[in-house]
């Protein structure tokens, strides 16, 4: 944080009247945000926010950042030209799930290998909301939409699935409903050094209301989430007396003091560890057999790419000499053509 600044929510508010629809989980996550970056307190005009196509990729307009509304699918690439170009600044890049993993898949998975330093938001309702209604990248097998009456006949791709094939290093879910935590996680995101990938399950009340209530609903909620937190025991449930337990090379849920289980018994949750095995499985739960994971799941510290470019960039330039980009291109062989 800057000397003497003590930033608040509203400093980082733009006067720009927020568009989404009534009850949009869109709303939620904005609202955390804006205090995510007011904990941290890093000044808004050292704060970026870019974002792709779709309705989550109007929030730029909505931050009193630096913000790019881009083009479908190349939040992550315009991203990373922006970081590795501007070291100084802290970067959100914003998309849904067809935004960020249909189109832009591709720029999602090698933002993640390659470890750039920004702060990747995925907002997850599992349909195409903007183009009003069609089936997406994460949409379940069956699924009826308007592009799949009969439903889809596709198995989904599973975010933390791809953030850990793409050997990523930090990776956290929420859900819209839950701001403590989403608020919670973004801090950890942007404290993260590289790509910091933060899932948030999100409900869009026109094309897809409800789709993860049987995971959310207060009546449910605290029986099939866990909210992990590094160096505490896995413990969830309405009563508290529920844990995750080694189970082979695999996971169980277990009730304390029942069949055995004691609390000794209970894993630790490790999210600095450097193998990933445990934290894939973790990611990897889905809410009904074993409780979906909350919170940080992953959050390891690795080589960054915009900072192994600005090196480089250091080393070659002191080794030949060269002070501009023209003293370079005149240094090698040159012709004149008359």
């Amino acid at each position: 944080m800057e000397s003497n600044v003590q930033y608040t929510p509203a400093n980082y508010k733009s006067s720009q009247s927020v568009r989404w629809c009534p009850g949009c989980g869109d709303h939620a996550i904005l609202n955390t945000l804006h205090k995510a970056m007011a904990t941290l307190g890093i000044a808004p005009h050292k704060t970026a926010v870019i974002s792709g196509i779709g309705c989550s990729s109007r929030l730029p307009y909505y931050m009193n950042t630096y913000g790019f509304h881009t083009i479908h699918g190349r939040a992550a690439a315009i991203a990373t030209g922006f970081k590795v170009a501007n070291p100084e600044m802290t970067v959100w890049q914003i998309s849904g799930d067809g935004d960020g993993l249909a189109i832009g898949g591709n720029h999602f998975i090698h933002a993640v290998r390659r470890n750039i330093d920004i702060n990747m938001i995925l907002f997850n309702n599992k349909i195409y909301g903007l183009t009003k209604g069609q089936y997406s990248p994460t949409s379940d097998r069956g699924f009826v939409s308007k592009s799949s009456p009969y439903g889809t006949v596709e198995d989904p791709f599973i975010p933390a699935e791809l953030v850990f094939g793409a050997r990523g290093n930090f990776f956290a879910r929420s859900i819209d409903v839950e701001l403590q935590t989403s608020q919670e996680v973004l801090v950890a995101a942007a404290r993260h050094k590289g790509t910091s990938v933060v899932e948030i399950l999100q409900n869009c009340v026109i094309f897809n209301n409800g789709i993860h209530n049987c995971i959310t609903d207060r009546e449910v909620r605290a029986d099939r989430t866990i909210h992990l937190r590094h160096g505490e025991k896995m413990i969830f449930g309405a009563e508290g007396n529920r844990g995750l337990v080694q189970d082979g090379f695999g996971l169980k849920a277990v009730t304390i003091g029942e069949d055995g289980y004691t609390l000794d018994d209970v894993l630790v949750h490790d999210a600095h560890c450097a193998s990933n095995f445990l934290h894939q499985q973790l990611a990897m739960m889905d809410g009904h057999s074993l409780p979906l994971a909350v919170g940080v799941i992953r959050d390891v510290e690795a080589p960054t790419y915009d900072d192994a470019v600005t090196a480089q960039v250091e080393d070659v330039r002191a080794r030949k000499g060269f002070k501009s980009l023209r003293e370079m291109i005149l240094a090698g062989e040159t012709w004149e053509v008359k």
